[in-house]
């Protein structure tokens, strides 16, 4: 079973060379820090920066540099900054390759719920409806259960949903699964996370088809 650094080191791998990625607040910001070395690769942030590095080390925070969910960041060489018209103009013109988000729920045909928080007023869906209906390529870091235990990998969400049928792969602490037209299909296992207990985990259709592999890093 991955902790979340497992969840981003896995998701790290879908990151290619040449890619504009996204990242959203939580887990998906993890995933800067474990990019391979040799390949380029530029992140975007919705609040106006390109070309965000890995997180500063204590003591080496600048306040005014900030990612959407206001982290503190680092920028690499040649990082740009810009206003959130030019911003969401990169994200809506389908300039975006890869966004990575969270989410509360997925359901088993990739619609995704990740903004409305039972209990807590928010102020709203923030940049991540945008980026839903924008990007080719989404894949959602999150965990298989919820606190009680109960599956997040739904039929359908209970939550207002951000998107509808769009969301590509989900990385849970448990799996790697592909959203298919029939379900999710199980693509890898987390070390030492049996098939049986995946299928526990999972409210939605899971696909088992033949023996899936666990992960490598």
């Amino acid at each position: 079973m991955l902790d979340k650094i497992g969840i981003a080191k896995r998701i790290a791998k879908e990151v290619k060379n040449g890619y504009y990625v996204n990242l959203g607040i939580g887990i998906p910001t993890l995933v800067a820090n474990y990019v391979r070395e040799d390949i380029e690769v530029e992140f975007q942030s919705e609040n106006g920066v390109l070309g965000m590095g890995p997180f500063p080390f204590e003591g080496e925070e600048d306040a005014d540099l900030i990612n959407a969910g206001k982290q503190t960041i680092t920028t690499l060489e040649g990082a740009s900054f810009f206003d959130s018209a030019t911003s969401f103009s990169m994200i809506r013109g389908k300039h975006v390759n890869l966004t990575i988000l969270g989410a509360m729920e997925v359901s088993d045909n990739g619609d995704i719920a990740n903004w409305k928080i039972p209990g807590y007023m928010v102020k709203g869906m923030g940049g991540a409806m945008d980026l839903v209906a924008s990007a080719e390529n989404i894949i959602v870091a999150m965990m298989h259960t919820n606190k009680k235990g109960d599956s997040k990998l739904l039929k359908r969400c209970s939550l207002p949903l951000t998107g509808v049928g769009c969301v590509k792969k989900v990385v849970t602490n448990l799996a790697v699964l592909e959203v298919t037209s029939q379900g999710f299909k199980l693509l890898e296992r987390a070390p030492g996370v049996s098939v049986e207990t995946i299928q526990n985990a999972t409210e939605g259709h899971l696909i088992v088809d033949g023996e899936a592999p666990e992960m490598e890093f």
